[in-house]
């Protein structure tokens, strides 16, 4: 164990009033089952209005914030925007993490970085997941960049909501509890696992073992996908009681999977 807690670090949109919620909530989950400790540091990329191109100039800042954690010498960083990745072309969260992780270690402060977008990949192959259902609060066309992201990974998406919610601070207010009636609606009849949440602003941490054990599959989200994904890149075991069947024990000892060159993909 470390002589001092790991610190986690975040890359947030200026608008993000969930990652800085419900990460430190399963970090603290974890705590409570074993010994390690954490502390929690964020830096922010100015984004207001989920558009493409607010999107996209949020993004080009993200290797200022990178080197701002960096500077704090965090122990893993992580980009916590999963449609800002999505939306920059299929594959991009392999680019995104290879540049800021060599900006970390441009800073003598090398640090593994996961973005969301990767981390959700990484929790569906976990999972062994052929075909999902999900829910996102994007407007329809964003929605459609996700599910075609996620496609192009190689897993299906069969049903999937779009909420249509364009200012993300109302996505961070959309009540978690309506995520079970929503999923209920999905068909989710051949789907292998719910990603309840395709997106770190709107919250399901409260909602996700609800769904979980009235489907009788795995449910995910975002969030959880990427703490499970940190854990592992600390080479920790992966585990929170409380957030679903990734972080129950069964997947503690999951590989990190970094992201590859796209050549090699």
């Amino acid at each position: 164990m470390n002589n001092r807690p790991y610190r986690i670090g975040q890359i947030v949109p200026s608008s993000n009033v969930t990652m800085e919620t419900e990460i430190p909530a399963l970090f603290r989950a974890r705590e409570t089952v074993a010994p390690e400790r954490f502390t929690f540091h964020s830096s922010r990329m100015r984004m207001k209005e989920v558009t493409k191109e607010e999107l996209e100039a949020m993004d080009a800042d993200s290797t200022r914030c990178a080197a701002e954690l960096s500077d704090a010498r965090v122990d893993v960083l992580g980009y916590a925007c999963l449609v800002a990745i999505m939306s920059m072309g299929k594959g991009y969260h392999c680019v995104s993490q290879q540049k800021l992780a060599q900006i970390t270690l441009d800073n003598a402060a090398p640090a593994p970085v996961v973005t969301s977008a990767g981390a959700l990949v990484s929790a569906l192959e976990v999972l062994g997941a052929k075909k999902i259902a999900l829910v996102a609060p994007y407007m329809k066309p964003l929605t459609k960049l996700v599910v075609e992201y996620i496609k192009d990974q190689g897993i299906d998406v069969g049903d999937y909501r779009a909420l249509e919610i364009p200012n993300n601070l109302d996505v961070a207010a959309h009540d978690p509890r309506n995520l079970v009636g929503i999923a209920k609606q999905l068909d989710h009849q051949d789907a292998d696992v719910i990603v309840l949440s395709a997106c770190v602003q709107m919250p399901s941490l409260q909602s996700i073992e609800i769904v979980e054990n009235e489907l009788g599959k795995p449910v995910v989200s975002a969030a959880i996908s990427t703490a499970h994904q940190m854990m592992r890149a600390l080479d920790l075991p992966a585990i929170a009681p409380g957030a679903g069947a990734l972080l129950s024990g069964k997947y503690a000892d999951a590989p990190y999977i970094p992201s590859l060159p796209i050549a090699a993909k």
